[in-house]
This record gives structure tokens, C-alpha cells and sequence, in this order.
């Protein structure tokens, strides 16, 4: 029988690995790095033999010249290994990341995109880096599309949670399963909406999105220059909102804000907890712990992580 043995949520930011002595908030960002060493001894508790990670793209994985809502990797599976991340091939639960592909498509719920050879970025590696370390884990993949309008929905990447739990929990294989959601929580990066472009920064970054698929380091460095030199935006109110509605189980009822509302109130980068509230559909809204929540400017995003287990549920 397959089940679903834990979920964690945790933002990621390359920053960790290229500025950690310039990072000032170490107190902070201390806390932050032991709450992932903890998440991570609560997977290697848990013992998966697969974790399904749902993270985002950051344009080294995808480009505008095609861009899914959703993609599964059912593959091969390379990570790109900017900013000191993993790189190189990923082992993946090629027959789990096939079922549930297809059991997408043969519920009519969802006909999602895969690759047979997929690129991640560290919207999927941070986590292999600081969550699934030394652990025999083998990943099953998921991008969601949060950075090139127009987005799925809230409620769309929700029900997705769902679908995927739904998947797993009907795979006739024998396995433990983790589910993963990477990014968030609110933050503002400097990246244009890709359809209206202002001033020359935004016109280079357009353009790396669109002719990066064979070149993306070219790009790199720029975009990083232009990324370093951003002012921070946390909203830590919102956070604590959005935190506090998954240790209720209620992350949902975050699901009816317009992709317009949660940029204003959270920014752009907050697009991300697209992640978070799929990964908590398939817990089944089961209640999370916080492990943290701190504010890290220079890191330029409100960085948290929680934990979702099951057994919570069963024991109450």
C-alpha cells in the first residue's frame, strides 16, 4: 500500500549559498537554517522512498518560448546547479511520477504537461540541497508556473493537491511518500511581467527568458546583479496569516484571491505559495507546525518552513 507520510513547506533563496557572510540578520538566518535541519531529520524519521516536490520555476528550467501551467517529470531530471545548488542528474521514482502523470489525464481532472527529460532549477534543488540531504530518496518532480502571466489559479494549483493525492494514494506499488513544497513566502523580485517590459533591465530579463534555453548562464550574471540590487519588500503580516491558516488546516480559504491581489498585498515572489497550498491539498489540510518564520532582507524574503504529518490527525 502506498500512503503519504509527511509534508513540509519551506521558502528557498540561493542567497543562503552565495551571501552567507554578508547575510547581517544571522540570528535570523540561523534559525531559519536549523528549522530546515529539523525538517529534514522529521523526512529521514518519516523514512520516504520518494518525495514528490513541488516547487517553481525560475526561467534555467523553462522559457517563454513554452511554458505549461503544470509539468511533471517522468524521467530523466537535471538540475541545473546555479548559485552553488545541486547539479546534474536526479534519481527519479519513474514509475510513480508515470502513474501519477497519467492518472492526471485518465481522472479528467488535470492534462498536465511532462518531460521525459527535465530541467529543474533551485526551485526544485534547494530543497534536494537542505531537505533530502543524505537521504535515499528518489524525487517525483512538479513545476508549477508562477512567474510568466497568466498563472494557474490559487484554487486550481489547490485542486491540483488534491489530484496528486488522490494519484499517489492509488499507486498499486508499495511506497512512503513525501510531499515537498518549495518557495515563498512573500517577497519582490525585480522581474517584469514579461508582456509589457519597462526600462533596460527589464528588457534584458525578458530576453534571457526568451533565448535562454541553450545559454542560460549568459544570462546569469546580470540577472543576478539586477536581483542583489533590489530593495526588499517582506510582508510579515501576511505571512503570519498565511501560516497560521495552514496550522488550522485552512490554507484553502486563501484559494478565491486573484493572482492581482495576492502580488499587491505580498508581491510578486509571493506567487509561490501556489506551492504550498498544493502540497497542503495533498496532506488533506491535515494541521501544520511551524518550525519558523523569520524576516531576512538581505535574502529578500519572508523565509518559513512547517511541517505537515498525518499521524497528527490520527492521534486527535
Amino acid at each position: 500500500m502506498t500512503e503519504i507520510v509527511l509534508g513540509v513547506g519551506a521558502s528557498h533563496s540561493t542567497l543562503m549559498n552565495t551571501h552567507w557572510e554578508q547575510t547581517v540578520h544571522k540570528a535570523e538566518a540561523e534559525r531559519f537554517r536549523d528549522a530546515l535541519g529539523t525538517a529534514r531529520d522529521e523526512l529521514a524519521a518519516a523514512a520516504p522512498d520518494t518525495a514528490v516536490i513541488i516547487g517553481s520555476n525560475h526561467f534555467r528550467g523553462f522559457w517563454l518560448d513554452l511554458i505549461p501551467s503544470f509539468t511533471i517529470g517522468v524521467g530523466e531530471c537535471v538540475a541545473s546547479g546555479e548559485s552553488g545548488t545541486p547539479k546534474g542528474p536526479q534519481p527519479v521514482d519513474v514509475p510513480l511520477a508515470r502513474h501519477v502523470a497519467n492518472s492526471l489525464v485518465e481522472s479528467g481532472r488535470f492534462d498536465a504537461a511532462f518531460s521525459a527529460r527535465l530541467q529543474i532549477d533551485h526551485g526544485q534543488s534547494h530543497a534536494i540541497q537542505y531537505l533530502l540531504a543524505g537521504l535515499d530518496v528518489e524525487i517525483v518532480p512538479v513545476v508549477v508556473n508562477v512567474f510568466a502571466h497568466p498563472l494557474p489559479t490559487l484554487a486550481r494549483c489547490a485542486d491540483l493537491g488534491s489530484a496528486v493525492r488522490e494519484a499517489v494514494l492509488g499507486f498499486a506499488g508499495d511506497r512512503r511518500v513525501a510531499v515537498i513544497a518549495s518557495g515563498g513566502l512573500s517577497h519582490r523580485l525585480p522581474w517584469p511581467d514579461w508582456r509589457a517590459p519597462q526600462g533596460d533591465d527589464e528588457e534584458f530579463m525578458v530576453r534571457a527568458w526568451l533565448d535562454g534555453r541553450d545559454n542560460w548562464q549568459d544570462y546569469d550574471a546580470r540577472r543576478r546583479e539586477i536581483i542583489r540590487a533590489a530593495s526588499a519588500a517582506v510582508n510579515p503580516e501576511f505571512d503570519d496569516e498565511f501560516l497560521s491558516l495552514l496550522e488550522k488546516g485552512e490554507a484553502h480559504r486563501l484559494t478565491h484571491w486573484s493572482t492581482e491581489r495576492l502580488e499587491e498585498v505580498a508581491g510578486n515572489g509571493a506567487q509561490e505559495i501556489r506551492t504550498w497550498l498544493a502540497m497542503a491539498a495533498a496532506l488533506d489540510h491535515v494541521p501544520a507546525r511551524r518550525l519558523a518564520y523569520e524576516v531576512i532582507p538581505e535574502w529578500l524574503t519572508g523565509m518559513g518552513v512547517a511541517v505537515l504529518d498525518p499521524a497528527t490527525r490520527s492521534d486527535a
